[in-house]
């Protein structure tokens, strides 16, 4: 049985891995920080208490943060894991200009802690780091792994500097580093305070009477944004390859916020002009006009490519968001579901066995 460390393992990307990697029949280890409330609802589906009913548990949690090295070492030390997948950052850009200082010690010297951590520990894991669409910033797209990086946000110049750190201990250590530059990847699962769960769950109290607008900033940024099961394929397949790299994964499809609005609101045949308002706190002071991935390189290299698009994501969102609230939907997004046949969809509609 393969052993797995996943930082971030609460947040979307972590929870879709832990599913998938347990599925696989791994034995799983996520790295949670210390609250005075449960944060592990993305989980708790699949947790099982160790003095529970007897269950054979596969996934077991413990206490760190990436500010203190010293949890970090004895987490790898402990675990003795064979593969790392690092996830967990201050991942909002937004919130990065409020709060640069912070985001630069976990983003950035977080990942070098944990880098660190495998090296004094000895461990001959291989290491997974959650690189970003945007390192690219205002380069033109599309962009590839070969396209300059210029970022325009405290959280991008973080993760350029996490980047940057993988490649060195993989060329100076000779350890299994990879950077996987995933561009944006949204589920229902997604942070309610990114812009495309912001629209889907404000839709949902729309409907249900409950919320008269919703506002919003920047309209016409354009982003190639996929299905968040599909981008965690990607990365446990990159893990898999023989060598370790810097890949690119994405649709190779842009759209704008605006078009967002459109599919949604369509969706349930409302005009999203009558309910949205602009409110300029919600600009960046630099703002990121369009990312676009061209992902060649990874389905070349280990046959990677996404099976859900723009549409179909905005569909199974808002579905989702409807749901929660017991409305009804027009229920595309389960329809969507039910055609791909693929891990993402019983990740979604089952709780996995750990028997």
């Amino acid at each position: 049985m393969k052993k797995a460390v996943i930082t971030g393992i609460t947040g979307q990307d972590g929870s879709y891995l832990a599913e998938l990697l347990l599925a696989q029949g791994y034995e799983v280890h996520g790295l949670i920080r210390r609250a005075s409330t449960f944060n592990t609802r993305r989980i708790d589906h699949i947790y099982r208490d160790p003095h529970g009913n007897g269950d054979k548990v596969h996934l077991y949690l413990h206490y760190g943060d990436l500010t203190s090295p010293q949890s970090l070492l004895d987490i790898i030390y402990e675990v003795q894991p064979d593969e790392v997948y690092h996830l967990a950052a201050q991942s909002h850009v937004r919130v990065s200009f409020d709060m640069p200082e912070y985001t630069g010690d976990v983003t950035g010297l977080g990942t070098i802690r944990l880098l660190e951590a495998m090296r004094r520990a000895g461990v001959k894991s291989r290491f997974y780091q959650a690189s970003t669409s945007e390192l690219f910033g205002s380069a033109p797209p599309p962009q590839s792994e070969n396209t300059p990086f210029y970022p325009q946000s405290p959280y991008a110049a973080a993760k350029l500097y996490a980047y940057w750190v993988t490649r060195q201990y993989r060329e100076g250590y000779g350890m299994y580093a990879s950077n996987g530059i995933l561009f944006n990847h949204e589920s229902p699962r997604r942070g309610e305070t990114f812009v495309t769960r912001k629209i889907t769950r404000a839709l949902a109290n729309i409907v249900a009477g409950n919320q008269k607008h919703l506002y919003l900033g920047n309209l016409d940024a354009k982003r190639d944004w996929g299905y968040a099961p599909d981008y965690v394929a990607a990365m446990w397949k990159m893990m898999q390859h023989d060598r370790p790299g810097d890949f690119v994964i994405g649709t190779g499809e842009a759209h704008s916020v605006r078009e967002f609005l459109d599919e949604a609101f369509g969706y349930v045949n409302l005009d999203w002009h009558d309910y949205v308002r602009i409110d300029p706190r919600y600009f960046r002071p630099n703002e990121v006009d369009f990312l676009l991935a061209d992902p060649k390189q990874a389905k070349e290299i280990f046959d990677w490519e996404p099976r859900v698009f723009f549409k179909d994501l905005v569909r199974i969102m808002v579905d989702a968001d409807m749901e929660k609230r017991g409305l009804d939907s027009p229920g595309d997004g389960k329809k969507i579901l039910e055609k791909h046949h693929g891990e993402w969809h019983r990740w979604e509609s089952q709780v996995i066995s750990m028997d």
